[in-house]
């Protein structure tokens, strides 16, 4: 539960190296892809509807470019850097439709830091379970900022 409960920060700047690594493996399922697709009110036939899909040059329904972006931020949010990041800019191509039903691996590299801006930039490339890539660029995040204290409540949300 997140409410009512301090979620610790991911690790700062200074805790970081070039050629740091994280590989992540995801499976996507129909129930993700509908809240996803719910969520976002989102009714692309060539996300939802197998008789559509089969007439285009993927065959089948395949993954929003979106719905694999969120799995790249939500990998920074919870892992590299961590709790308390924030993406800053993003570049992102999607070079094979994912179908439905994958197994996506991602990989993370720390590139480049930049101490005096707070600045990461973090090398993205996720391949399906065919070995082809479906997602590859780069992303520059802000770790999360160190506070002098997190025991008062004055900074608390909910």
């Amino acid at each position: 539960m997140l409410l009512g409960k301090k979620r610790k920060l991911g690790r700062n700047i200074e805790d970081m190296a070039i050629g740091e690594k994280l590989t992540l493996t995801e499976k996507i399922e129909d129930k993700d892809l509908l809240l996803f697709l719910g969520l976002t009110n989102d009714a692309n036939p060539l996300y939802i509807q197998h008789d559509y899909a089969s007439q285009t040059l993927h065959k089948k329904p395949i993954v929003p470019a979106i719905m694999l972006t969120g799995f790249v931020t939500s990998a920074v949010s919870k892992y590299l850097p961590g709790p308390g990041s924030h993406i800053l800019a993003q570049q992102l191509s999607f070079p094979k439709a994912l179908p439905h039903y994958a197994t996506v691996e991602f990989l993370f590299e720390i590139t480049s830091i930049d101490r005096p801006k707070s600045q990461v930039e973090i090398f993205v490339k996720a391949v399906d379970d065919k070995g082809d890539e479906v997602v590859r660029g780069s992303i520059t995040v802000c770790p999360p900022q160190r506070l002098e204290s997190l025991e008062s409540s004055a900074r608390d949300n909910f």
